[in-house]
């Protein structure tokens, strides 16, 4: 054999097992969507119990929405989650068009969102895109970071009148 071929078979087996972690079974992926379709329940129902059972519940978690930030569960649930979550009412908050990616112990996910409320005494609907990483920690998927933004609303041309 040519030295050339040798290390092409070579490399081709050591390749072998880093390419078999790299696939994800479609059961991870489907776990990956349970993880964040609990999370949106649990946002919905006001249950931060629920809720620290999806999320890094340690100073690793990093949050991103709308152009502010959190590190941290306790900053984050404390001084974000837990007050935006008393101050609204009959909130729906789904995800749709997760787009899970695995790889090994990590996964990461795109989505859509859209929420309603009633908030602060008027009802509020809005819907955006996120993106998630998750790892698996003792056999559960957690996130440990989000980040989202709000769709962009479109706004009357200057020549149109509102």
């Amino acid at each position: 054999m040519k030295a050339s071929l040798k290390h092409f078979l070579l490399l081709s087996l050591i390749s072998l097992p880093i390419r078999g972690t790299a696939a994800a079974s479609p059961a991870e992926e489907e776990e990956v969507r349970e993880t964040l379709h609990k999370s949106a329940l649990g946002f919905e129902q006001n249950d931060i119990g629920a809720l620290s059972q999806v999320w890094a519940t340690d100073e690793s978690l990093t949050v991103f929405e709308n152009g502010s930030a959190d590190y941290g569960w306790t900053q984050y649930r404390d001084h974000h989650l837990i007050p935006e979550m008393a101050e609204m009412k009959n909130t729906r908050y789904k995800l749709t068009d997760i787009r899970p990616r695995v790889f090994g112990t990590t996964a990461w996910a795109t989505f859509k969102y859209s929420i309603t409320a009633d908030f602060k005494g008027r009802h509020i609907e809005g819907e955006g895109l996120g993106t998630d990483v998750l790892e698996k920690q003792k056999g559960k998927w957690r996130i440990v970071h989000w980040n989202s933004c709000a769709t962009r609303r479109s706004t009357p041309s200057s020549g149109e009148q509102g």
